[in-house]
C-alpha cells in the first residue's frame, strides 16, 4: 500500500453507511482498502437472500478501491453465535452486536488490517472519537437519532487509537444524499432492523437451527406458581414482553422472569417489572481507569432508551453495581448497561 498516505481498512457491510464512510476517507486523502467480513453460512441460520458481499464489492469497484473478503466464520461462531445461544438458553436476552464489534470488527479486523500495513480501521458507525489528555474518548454521534455509541462501549484504548468513524458528524439524510450523488446502487437500501444472522427476526428458529436442539413448550406461571397457560419454548420470550403470549387473561401481564431449570416463564403486572439496581460483569472503562470511588453518571439498559441518573460502584475486576435514582423497567440479563457523562461514554458492561 502507499506508504505516503495513511492507510485505512474500511469495514464494508454492503450498506450505505460504510460505503459513504469509504467515500469520505478517500476525499480526505486516505488510501483505502475495503474489507467485508464473511461471518457465517446463512444456510445454517436462515433462508433468504444475502447481498452483503456483492453490494460492498460493487461500491468498492465504483470507488476504485481494492476489496477483499475476510473469512471470520470461526471467530464469529466462538465469540458471537455460541454466546448468543448460550445466553438465551440461560434465560437471558443477549446483544450480539456488542460482541461482534468487540471481537470481530474492532478485534480480528483491526489485527488483520495492522498486519497488512494499515494504520486504521474505519466503519460506518454513528459515533465520534476524541483524543484528550493522552486518552481516547468515545462520544455520541452528532445526530442523536442515529447514535450507536451504546454498542461500542467495549472499545479499548488500543482499539480506539486505530479506529476512524467518518460519519460521526453527519445525519443519515446527508449520508443518503452523498450516496445518491455518487451513484451508489445501495443509496436507497433500507437499514436493517434485525440482527444480521436473524434477518427475519425469528431468533428462536435461528437458535434451534444453530444448536440442533428442540426447546419444548412449558408453563406460563405467576409469582405464586399458579399456571396461567402454555408457552412455546422459553427462548421465544424476553423480559417485559406482553404481545405474542397467546393468552387470554383478565389483566395485562408481562414476562418478568424466565426459569430454564423448570422451563417456566413467569408473568406479572407492569409494576413488577421495575427494579432500582443491577450488577454488571465484563465492565470496560473508556474515559478513565476503573474508579476507586462511586461515580455519578447517566446509564441506560438497552439501545433505544434515554439514560437515567445512576451511581456506579466498582465491585471487583470487570464488575460493577449500578443503583438508579429511579426504578428502571424490564432490566434484562444479557443486555448491556452503558454509562454516560453528557455525550461521553464512560464505560459499560453486561447485565447479570
Amino acid at each position: 500500500m502507499n506508504a505516503e498516505k495513511k492507510n485505512v481498512m474500511i469495514a464494508m457491510s454492503g450498506g450505505v453507511d460504510s460505503s459513504v464512510a469509504c467515500l469520505l476517507l478517500l476525499e480526505q486523502g486516505y488510501a483505502c482498502v475495503g474489507a467485508t467480513m464473511h461471518l457465517f453460512s446463512k444456510e445454517k441460520l436462515f433462508s433468504g437472500e444475502d447481498s452483503t458481499a456483492e453490494d460492498a464489492q460493487a461500491v468498492a469497484e465504483r470507488l476504485s478501491v481494492p476489496w477483499q473478503l475476510c473469512c471470520l466464520e470461526k471467530e464469529f461462531d466462538e465469540h458471537v453465535l455460541a454466546p448468543f445461544a448460550a445466553c438465551y438458553e440461560a434465560g437471558g436476552t443477549p446483544n450480539p452486536c456488542v460482541f461482534c464489534n468487540q471481537y470481530l470488527k474492532f478485534g480480528a479486523l483491526i489485527d488483520h488490517g495492522l498486519a497488512m500495513g494499515c494504520d486504521y480501521i474505519a466503519t460506518g458507525h454513528y459515533a465520534r472519537i476524541e483524543q484528550k489528555n493522552g486518552r481516547y474518548l468515545l462520544k455520541k454521534a452528532a445526530d442523536l437519532s442515529k447514535d450507536q455509541s451504546y454498542v461500542l462501549y467495549t472499545l479499548t484504548q488500543r482499539q480506539l487509537a486505530h479506529v476512524l468513524l467518518p460519519l460521526g458528524e453527519l445525519t443519515k439524510e446527508k449520508v443518503r444524499t452523498l450516496a445518491l450523488a455518487h451513484g451508489f446502487g445501495n443509496a436507497g437500501k433500507k437499514d436493517s432492523q434485525d440482527i444480521c444472522f436473524v434477518p427475519d427476526g425469528d431468533y428462536a428458529a435461528a437458535i434451534a437451527r444453530y444448536t440442533g436442539k428442540q426447546y419444548p413448550a412449558g408453563d406460563f406461571v405467576d409469582r405464586t406458581g399458579k399456571k396461567l397457560g402454555r408457552h412455546k419454548g422459553f427462548i421465544r420470550y424476553t423480559i417485559g414482553q406482553r404481545k405474542g403470549l397467546g393468552l387470554s387473561l383478565s389483566e395485562p401481564m408481562y414476562v418478568c422472569e424466565k426459569r430454564p431449570e423448570t422451563n417456566e416463564v413467569v408473568l406479572g403486572r407492569n409494576d413488577e417489572l421495575f427494579s432500582s439496581s443491577l450488577d454488571a460483569v465484563r465492565v470496560n472503562w473508556i474515559a478513565f481507569d476503573p474508579p476507586e470511588h462511586p461515580v455519578k453518571a447517566a446509564a441506560k439498559i438497552r439501545y433505544n432508551q434515554v439514560e437515567s441518573p445512576a451511581t456506579i460502584t466498582v465491585t471487583g475486576e470487570g464488575q460493577a453495581h449500578v443503583v438508579f435514582d429511579e426504578p428502571q423497567r424490564a432490566i434484562a440479563s444479557g443486555q448491556s448497561v452503558v454509562f454516560y457523562d453528557g455525550d461521553y461514554v464512560l464505560g459499560g458492561g453486561i447485565i447479570v
